[in-house]
């Protein structure tokens, strides 16, 4: 229910959508959740990538039982949605890599590439980016 799958687009094993729009050729092929979400034409999602559409300081107000509005940060201003959950909107033929997690309130360019196991934070990405982690590893001899 509240899921829209146009043509060619690919909801797969272990992968679950709610309230979300896949444009023509969108693939979330596996182990991947879509929530909240507008995914445009050829957007691929990597295996276990993660739209997230709830932020964690989203506690409900005790008297009127409602979620604050998430707010997206874009050039220096914040702009408020007017919804308590909102997922990723990700323009045509972007990608995601593998275990990447997109927190509520992502705006991705098209042709944009966000790395594999990033955690990327809400706003803007312009079209044509790649969002990239970075993380020194080290090996050590094991005793």
């Amino acid at each position: 229910e509240n899921a829209i799958l146009l043509a060619g687009s690919v909801l797969g094993h272990a992968s679950e959508i709610k309230n979300s729009l896949l444009l023509p050729g969108a693939h979330a092929p596996h182990f991947n959740y879509v929530g909240d979400s507008v995914l445009g034409h050829r957007v691929n999602l990597g295996a276990g990538t993660k739209l997230s559409n709830l932020g964690i300081l989203s506690e409900k107000d005790r008297l009127s039982g409602k979620r604050p509005f998430i707010k997206i940060p874009i050039h220096d201003e914040l702009y408020d949605t007017g919804l308590a959950k909102i997922g990723a909107i990700m323009g045509d033929d972007a990608q995601t890599g593998c275990n990447s997690v997109l927190n509520p309130g992502c705006l991705i360019g098209k042709n944009s590439l966000v790395y594999a196991n990033l955690s990327l934070r809400k706003g803007y990405h312009p079209p044509n980016s790649i969002i990239k982690l970075r993380q020194k590893t080290s090996k050590v001899e094991r005793s």
